[in-house]
């Protein structure tokens, strides 16, 4: 196992080495391995449907593809990347827009809209120069369109209903086409009841590689921000709020469903964020400092490149972050507080420093089981959940507003919260759970009394 310490020894000692050994390690691995979603590899036939995974699964093994291709391909974390076919020298990929039945964690789920079954869409996945083909159908009650969010390309292309082009009706498809001249990431969205169709979930990345193959790293994960109104016992998101969101997703997951980034101890691990919510978000990685690299416009010259360990997202914009991985379980989470937690109401009053045993005896009279919270705080939440009271369960197809376990206790999070997860023997294409990092003796803070009067500290009273 190797710890932090020593990692940072090696580093400093052998950083050349180490970065010719991961640029070598990223060149040879980009060119065979790939997402279980991924698209067909360059001039390879067209992709058999029995290849490719159903939407929505998470393969523990992404197969090898004998193609090389110029670029390590993007992993969506609870997402997934989707097939396109070469026909004629261009590349089709097809989009329906649908009714979809969405699990925003186990215990909730919604009525919501989105992209070949799933919300976020599929990843769209190319290289720049290609020429591309989108058929994009509507299956939807209202008509709708796509705009391809920061792309250079014809105006009839850019997907404004109205100004661009005749809005796709339902059961009509439509055709986008047209040759990509940039790289970086981007997005697609509609520009069609745009606030009712995107607040429903009706949104997707799409991911450009530079045709000359730089810019590779080893790991290219890819999220997309965004915020949900699921009124407590409902179970269709409300478009019509433009503050008080209870639901902040990572790729339309709120933890402790969502997916943790997993890589290798030295790998160069890139996050690409998109944000289509209505709120900013300050996004921070814990344990590195990494580089922020790019954004809406693609890659940034390297003398613009920002150290930074948190970096905000705001509302339409894309940011990429770059690190070399160092073994351990990091957080990475919004900064916004309230953005790690679900279904928080707002209207309530505050009960901190409130002796409430009086009120809880007469209230147990008429509710039997009644616990009342918040005299010390809300972390009492997150135990009363974690220890199954089943009082807590609140309102049907509502998720509590603090959850999951970690191996010391609960994590007290929810929403916008995720973990990566960089271990010393992980393969190249395993992006599996590895379940939590087993510290090394010593490295663990640790309890060294129970006596809240213990020691001498300096306080100024």
């Amino acid at each position: 196992m190797t710890t932090r310490r020593q990692f940072f020894t090696d580093l400093g000692t052998g950083s050349a080495a180490l970065l010719a050994t991961g640029a070598a390690t990223g060149t040879a691995a980009a060119g065979v391995h790939d997402h279980a979603h991924g698209a067909a590899a360059p001039d390879a036939p067209a992709p058999d449907a029995a290849d490719h995974p159903q939407p929505g699964a998470d393969a523990a093994a992404p197969p090898h593809h004998p193609a090389g291709r110029p670029y390590t391909p993007v992993h969506t974390p609870n997402g997934w990347t989707l097939p396109w076919r070469m026909v004629d020298g261009v590349k089709e990929f097809h989009l329906v827009a649908e009714a979809i039945e969405h699990e925003f964690a186990p215990g909730c789920v919604a009525k919501c809209w989105g992209y070949n079954g799933t919300t976020p869409g599929p990843t769209l996945e190319a290289v720049e120069g290609d020429r591309v083909r989108i058929y994009v159908t509507n299956r939807l009650g209202e008509p709708t369109s796509i705009h391809w969010h920061g792309l250079y390309l014809p105006s009839g292309m850019d997907g404004v209903a109205g100004l661009n082009q005749p809005a796709i009706g339902p059961d009509e498809t439509f055709a986008y086409e047209f040759t990509l001249r940039q790289h970086g990431t981007h997005m697609y969205h509609p520009h069609a009841d745009e606030m009712v169709q995107l607040a429903a979930g009706m949104m997707g990345l799409f991911i450009i590689h530079p045709r000359d193959g730089s810019e590779r790293v080893d790991r290219d994960y890819a999220i997309l921000l965004h915020n949900w109104a699921l009124h407590p016992g409902t179970y269709r998101p409300d478009p019509s709020i433009m503050l008080e969101f209870d639901l902040w997703t990572f790729n339309s997951k709120v933890f402790p469903a969502i997916a943790p980034m997993v890589a290798r101890t030295g790998e160069r691990v890139r996050i690409r964020i998109g944000n289509l919510s209505m709120w900013n978000h300050p996004v921070h990685l814990h344990g590195v400092q990494f580089e922020v690299t790019g954004g809406d416009g693609g890659r940034w010259p390297r003398a613009q490149w920002q150290r930074e360990v948190t970096t905000l997202i705001p509302v339409g914009q894309l940011r990429d972050i770059e690190f070399t991985a160092i073994p351990g379980d990091w957080a990475f989470h919004c900064h916004m507080s309230h953005h790690t937690m679900n279904a928080m109401g707002h209207g309530i009053p505050n009960l901190i420093g409130v002796d409430q045993r009086a009120l809880e005896q007469r209230m147990r009279k008429l509710l039997p089981g009644y616990v009342p919270m918040g005299e010390h705080g809300m972390a009492e939440h997150a135990g009363h959940v974690a220890m199954g009271m089943p009082n807590m369960k609140g309102p049907p197809n509502t998720l509590p507003m603090m959850t999951g376990e970690g191996p010391y206790g609960a994590l007290e999070m929810g929403g916008m919260f995720t973990v990566v997860k960089v271990r010393d023997d992980l393969a190249p294409d395993d992006y599996r759970d590895p379940g939590w990092f087993a510290a090394p003796a010593g490295t663990v803070a640790r309890r060294v009394s129970s006596d809240p009067s213990f020691g001498e500290p300096v306080r100024r009273r």
